[in-house]
């Protein structure tokens, strides 16, 4: 089985990760703890870039990692890279966001996707974006998922992410579209050393 190290401290991303992986012969690895990265990138995939090349470096082994967010429009792509940071809860991020968007017609947002997959010595193998267009609720509805999904609405679905089932949200989501472009690329690429 071949491995690669998840530059994240989060069981969630790591289980959604491993999802997008099914039947192929990869195991996922969470980074050690005590191993931070401080995220200097400007853009999603400067910061993925950072994180897997970083990983892969201290750690010897191929490294994957992915950045994410929310970018709202009429908050000039805010939250954006601060998206984990904009509170120190879900309840906290969300609450933040809604009170910047109040007085605000344009809900319109996206959630990106940024993954970076790099070797052993820390260059770039793989990289690829996906992107998710939907709309930012006046309050939250659903109850799965985390972060904002309880505020994120995809017209498409006519559902907010924290609505759908595990499957849907994978083959939609931000992630699941970065997945989808990356997996035929991963797929061709050889872990050897």
């Amino acid at each position: 089985m071949k491995k690669l190290i998840v530059a994240t401290g989060n069981p969630g991303k790591l289980k959604e990760m491993q999802e997008y992986l099914v039947g192929l012969d990869w195991q996922l690895e969470l980074k050690p703890k005590d191993l931070e990265i401080e995220e200097t990138g400007k853009t999603f995939r400067e910061n993925a870039a950072l994180k897997a090349s970083s990983v892969a470096k201290a750690m010897g082994e191929w490294a994957i990692a992915d950045d994410s967010g929310l970018a709202v429009d009429a908050l000039n792509g805010a939250p954006g890279l601060y998206s984990a940071r904009y509170g120190k809860t879900d309840e906290e991020r969300i609450n933040r966001l809604l009170r910047e968007l109040e007085g605000k017609d344009n809900r319109t947002a996206q959630f990106v996707c940024a993954i970076a997959i790099a070797r052993p010595d820390g260059a770039l193998a793989l990289q690829t974006e996906g992107i998710c267009p939907g709309e930012i609720l006046y309050s939250p509805q659903g109850s799965g998922g985390f972060g904002y999904d309880p505020i994120f609405y995809v017209p498409s679905q006519q559902q907010t992410f924290a609505q759908m089932s595990p499957g849907v949200k994978n083959k939609i989501s931000h992630r699941g579209r970065a997945f989808e472009k990356l997996l035929p690329q991963l797929q061709s690429i050889n872990l050897g050393r």
